[in-house]
Order: structure tokens, then sequence, then C-alpha cells
């Protein structure tokens, strides 16, 4: 459903939102290693994130990237949106460019529900929510 940015993008946003609960700042290499992306993919995906504000990026020797605090009341759909727009909201279930209600494809009514489903729970759910809901071993979720 997502583009491979907007899954690695949501990845490295939750694993650096993870590490500034617990005042860690994260490297470039480390976020790479922990959300299994190579790491010029995960640079440029870091770069957009640092663009759009989400996400911090402090330089020098004591440097990493970082989440302000007021940033944790992020939605998942405003991470989404930087990488995907609001097509996910929109599209046919089967990738046709003439499915609407008025000229439906054979999944439309199911895959409307889906996507409003989806919609309402990344437009609900939190950056602060998913960390405070994650355990301390982030080998569930991440790549170690």
């Amino acid at each position: 459903m997502f583009s491979k940015s907007c899954e690695y993008g949501l990845r490295a946003i939750i694993y650096i939102a993870q590490q500034t609960v617990q005042n860690n700042k994260v490297g470039l290499r480390t976020i790479s290693e922990e959300i299994g992306s190579p790491e010029a993919f995960t640079s440029k995906i870091l770069r957009q994130l640092t663009r759009n504000s989400m996400v911090k990026s402090i330089k020098g020797p004591y440097g990493g990237f970082v989440i302000e605090e007021h940033k944790l009341k992020t939605t998942l759909s405003e991470v989404v949106n930087i990488f995907d727009g609001d097509t996910i909201y929109k599209g046919c279930g089967l990738g046709l460019n003439q499915c609407d209600a008025n000229s439906p494809c054979p999944m439309h009514a199911k895959f409307v529900a889906i996507r409003d489903d989806l919609k309402n729970m990344l437009e609900s759910t939190t950056l602060e929510a998913l960390v405070n809901d994650m355990t301390n071993d982030l080998g569930i979720w991440f790549k170690r």
C-alpha cells in the first residue's frame, strides 16, 4: 500500500521518536541498520523528514537525529503525506485509472471501506502513542 520510501520513512521516524524519548540522538548508520534500509536510501528519507521539519538534524561529533517534543504529536498521516501524498486514500484497489463511485471496479466497495479504515487509523495515531505502546525490545519491530 505504501511506497518503499514511505515504509522506511515511517520506520525511521518511529525509531527516532523512540530514541528521543530515551534521550538518545541517533546517527544515520544506526538508523539505517535498525530499520533495515540501505544507508544511501535512509539518508534521502532523513533529508525529506528534516526538510519537512519532522526531525531535527544536529551536526557535530555528538550530533544525530532527534524529534522535538511537540513533534511527538505528529500523526502517521502527516508522515505518509510527506512521502506518498494522499493518493493512498484515492487509488483503486486494482490500480485502475477509471475507478470511482460512478464506474466502480469489482473491488471498489470493499476497498473504499479499507481505505477509510486506514485513513482513520493514520489520522488518529500519533508517534507518541506508538512509542508509548512499544516495549523496550525493539527487535520485535526493528532489525538489530
